[in-house]
Parts: C-alpha cells; structure tokens; sequence
C-alpha cells in the first residue's frame, strides 16, 4: 500500500468528514432528507470515507467477537459478550450501515460517470461488509436498505441470498477492475487500504472470495478447489495485504490503540483471555509462542496471565496482575496497521483446503508458512521464528498434521479478527482446551448476534426472532 505522510492525511480526513456530513441523502438510517446537502458527493470523499472507515466497522464487530472466542474477556464478571447476554449493538450495526450507504452511492455515481475502478472498489467493500454483518446477525436488510425514504422499513433478505449477493459482487467488482480504463483510474491519496492500486484490490477481491467459498466447509457443496483457485489469483506475500495504516497518533489512532490507552486510563479494557494467554504461553501447548510478547507485557509476577471469560479480574485492574493489549502492542499501538485481510490468512485457507481434499504433504507446507509469515509480518526475528517453527509441538510432520493444528494457528495469526469467530463456528468450537465461559447464559456456545435495539425500534416488524444459539445457513 502507498504510504500516506501526516501532511496528506490531515487535509484529506477533514474532507472525508465533509464528505459524510454533506454527501449521500438516501441514508437507510436517515428520517429526513436535508434539502441542503449535495445531492452528488465528491466520488474521492466517498472513497476516502469508505475505505478508512472500513477498519472502524470491523473493529466494531471484532469488539464482540474477540470475547466470543476467547481472544478478550472482560475485567469484571458476568460482561456482557463474556458470558452471551443480550447486548446492544446498535452502534456497530448503524455505523455499519452508514458505510454500506456511501458505497451504494459511491458505485451509483461511479456507474454513471464510467469510473470502473470506483465502481470495483465498492462492490469489493460492499462484499465484505455484507458478509461481515449477515455472518454475526444472519438475515439483514439489503435489497430494499439503500432507498432512503422510500422505504424506511426495510425487508431483511435471507443469509443465503445475502452470501450468493457477495460472491456476486466480487466477481462484478474484479470484472470492473479488469477494465483496460480501471488502471490509474483511483486518487491514490483518497485509497486508505491499497493507495488506488487496482492490481492490489483484484488480488483482495480474489482473497476474500476464497475466505468465503471456504466459509462453506459445512455444507454439501464445499469445493476446496475453487478456494485454491481464488487464492491462486490472490496474495503472494505480505506486501499484499489489505489493510489501514493511516493512523496519527491523537489524531486519527487506530482503534485497538484507543482501547489500550483507555485502559491505561483506567477505563478497564482490552483484557486478554486466559484462552488466548494459554495458548501463546505454553500450558496449553507445550511451547512459548514469541508473539505474545508484542502483544502484551508480563504481569507483576513476571508471567503471563490472562482473566477468564466470564469470572472478572483477580485484582484492583491498577497492579497489573493479568495481561491486556497494551499501548506499545503491535496490534495495539495508535499508530499500528489495521488488517483487514493477509498473506498468513491466505496460507491458513489453503491448508485447510488442502487438508480436506486429503492433500496432507502441501497443507502442511502452507501451514508453516501461514506461522513463517505471519511472524515476519509482526517482525519477528528470525532466530525466534525457527525455535517456534521447529519445535515439536508445532513441527509434526504431515503425517501427524490435523485440522485442529491448523485452526490453533490460524487462531493466532488472525488475533482480533471476527474471522475467527466464523471458523470456531465451522468446527463446532473444535479448540483444544476450548469451554463455555464462567456463567455463560447459554448452554453451548453462541451462535449469532441479537439484532440490535435501534433496529428493532424501527424495523422490528420485519426483523426475525432469534436466539443466540441458532446456527446460521452455513453453520448447520
């Protein structure tokens, strides 16, 4: 990705902000329609907007997830995404949404003006936010969502349709991008995830397609060769990745960053599981795992500790007596990228593939390097990645290799990601070591997301009735 200086970015996120405030109109969250907002926002503004307000929105549901699986437990007992209470949502699903809006209208306008790398650029981000939200809450509103108010309470499409729309308009997006008039088409500056290369988004577009056909591994029609044949098209390397590093410290932070200051504030958050603690420290494993020192800091006590889901802190929450993000974490600090997908997830795809389609000698080749480069990813020494790659807990061998191994590492390379959330559902919780939290609300794990309060308010009549403990399409 170009890298965006503080000079450049402090004049565009200003317009960006102008942008949201004064652009789209047919909002599906809107009540009224501002007689004095530009009916036409500038197309750059609405690219600015959309591509780094991207991080903020998968943050929003990964601020969920990561207590779903394990990654973040809450520092008091009983919190709520701890133990699968009923929590609200609302602001996740409604800055969501907004985004959705403005690539709606960022590809209406782009169509009308011919503009094939904006419209492909919408339609990738349209996927990805679309499966995003029907893979926590399942049938959303779509297909009527974007008509303002001509329809204020929209009809939610079934999940199904919701993922054959996805895989739909990646193909769509990768056709426009593909266009001999696409190429150099972007402002580069406005681009906050691959700085308007259109060669990157096409190998994203392929990338998330494959994270999506493999999302299906439960159902019938699984097909590890099409996901292989995705990523073929897809990452190659690290430099590959997609993700957000325009981030100024107390300017515009990364929000994971904004989590470890809040909790250095005393603001109590960003705590780590003593799941994701264990297995990074060796006692679920066997072996130390040299990432979890750029992830948090060691105790008082000079270990290791994470705080059980669902149980609360052992102490004030001011000694420092178990772990949290903190602000010098490379996942953590205010300026640290924000991935949105990578190389090392890719590799984790293709093993899997390759596992089920029994091919074990090149699943496990893709599994060491799925570690390998995620390691070089966080800047692991090399020293470091070879004692964690050779050890024998990790080193098994193809012959040995399973598809519990496999998930336990993509696990950690995807650290904070709500993928993980969908693979712990397509193994049925299937993690060494794995239990319901302290005081779960539920009796097996959970399933999905209640819709939010904001949305039942005003569209409760369409919305399903769920419980958290029904499994989505693909999760049966």
């Amino acid at each position: 990705m170009r890298s965006i200086t503080r000079n450049t970015i402090l004049p565009v996120l200003i317009f960006m902000a102008w942008a949201t405030l004064s652009g789209s109109c047919k909002k599906y969250l809107a009540i009224n329609k501002n007689p004095n907002a530009a009916e036409e926002p500038p197309i750059n503004g609405l690219l600015a907007n959309t591509t780094y307000n991207t991080a903020n929105d998968i943050f929003q549901i990964s601020n969920y997830t990561s207590y779903y699986v394990q990654y973040l437990a809450s520092p008091n007992p009983a919190g709520g995404a701890d133990v699968y209470d009923n929590i609200d949502a609302s602001t996740a699903w409604n800055d969501i949404y907004n985004i959705m809006t403005d690539l709606y209208d960022m590809r209406k306008f782009a169509a009308a003006k011919g503009t094939n790398a904006y419209v492909g650029v919408a339609d990738i981000l349209l996927a990805l936010h679309l499966n995003m939200t029907s893979n926590a809450w399942g049938d959303i509103p779509y297909s009527q969502a974007f008509l303002g108010v001509q329809n204020l309470t929209p009809k939610f499409d079934n999940q199904k349709d919701i993922y054959d729309t996805c895989i739909a308009l990646l193909d769509a997006g990768i056709a426009a991008l593909q266009q001999p008039d696409a190429a150099g088409e972007m402002d580069a500056a406005s681009d906050f995830i691959h700085g308007g290369s259109v060669t990157a988004w096409i190998k994203t577009a392929h990338m998330l397609k494959a994270r999506m056909l493999n999302q299906l591994s439960k159902q019938p029609g699984y097909n590890a060769d099409a996901v292989l044949s995705e990523l073929s098209s897809g990452y190659t390397g690290n430099g590959d990745d997609a993700q957000v590093i325009a981030f100024n410290s107390g300017v515009n932070d990364n929000p994971w960053g904004d989590v470890a200051i809040a909790n250095a504030g005393l603001n109590l958050d960003g705590w780590l599981s003593s799941y994701f603690v264990d297995a990074l420290d060796g006692a679920t494993y066997g072996v130390f795992d040299p990432r979890l020192p750029h992830i948090t800091d060691t105790t008082k006590f000079g270990d290791y500790r994470g705080t059980p889901n669902g149980k609360g802190r052992i102490g004030t929450g001011t000694n420092h007596e178990e772990c949290y993000l903190t602000e010098d974490g490379w996942y953590s600090t205010t300026t640290a990228p924000f991935l949105i997908a990578t190389y090392a997830e890719a590799d984790f795809l293709k093993a899997e593939a390759l596992f089920r389609k029994g091919d074990k000698p090149n699943a496990y080749l893709a599994y060491l390097d799925g570690i390998k480069q995620h390691m070089m990813k966080m800047s692991l020494p090399d020293t470091a990645i070879t004692r964690y790659t050779s050890d024998p807990s990790v080193a098994v061998g193809s012959g040995a290799l399973t598809l519990q191994l496999i998930m336990k590492e993509k696990y950690v390379a995807c650290f904070l990601s709500p993928v993980t959330w969908d693979d712990m559902r397509r193994t049925d919780y299937a993690y060494q070591g794995f239990t319901l939290p302290v005081g779960a609300l539920l009796t097996s794990f959970i399933r999905r997301m209640p819709y939010p309060v904001d949305e039942l308010s005003r569209n409760g009549k369409n919305a399903p009735t769920v419980q958290l403990s029904d499994h989505l399409w693909w999760d049966q």
